[in-house]
């Protein structure tokens, strides 16, 4: 069993992913920052200073008039935190995004290292320039000009 496990964890796609999660930890926080302190303003300034993070329904209870979202929630009101789904969303259209694009990335580097690798086709291979001047050689040799020539994919000589 310990064998099995170990076997599996040095498996490349386990190493890969474990990588890929570690990786994604320290990108949510870069697009989470992004979203926080640079989009949302500039979307609240666009819609006439509204932050999300801060819009909420009190569906019950009582909260002072003005207070934040954390406040509302600290009152102990039962709170409907919209703000904070919208910030969700538009985080998850962020990452996506990026995504996105990390993937088109990826893609074009393969496709011209695939297409750098591929050997150019080259025309069809005739015969060989010895060959030919075997089959004319045998030609001459012979004595008859109408004998076709020994090998099959080289050109026949018209018939004088």
């Amino acid at each position: 069993m310990i064998k099995e496990f170990r076997d599996f964890i040095a498996k490349g796609n386990v190493m890969d992913l474990a990588v890929g999660i570690i990786i994604g930890a320290a990108f949510t926080a870069i697009v989470n920052s992004l979203v926080a302190d640079i989009i949302n303003p500039i979307i609240g300034l666009i819609i006439g200073g509204v932050d999300f993070s801060n819009l909420y329904y009190v569906m019950s209870g009582t909260v002072p008039e003005g207070a934040g979202l954390q406040t509302a929630k600290d009152s102990g009101a039962a709170v409907f935190a919209y703000g904070s789904f919208i910030t969700a969303i538009i985080n998850f259209l962020i990452i996506a995004f990026v995504v996105f694009l990390l993937v088109k990335a990826v893609n074009s580097i393969k496709d011209r290292a695939m297409r750098k690798g591929e050997e150019v086709p080259s025309a069809p291979k005739g015969p060989t320039q010895e060959e030919l001047l075997t089959d004319i050689r045998n030609i001459l040799a012979s004595g008859n000009s109408n004998v076709p020539p020994a090998n099959a994919a080289s050109p026949t000589m018209p018939a004088e």
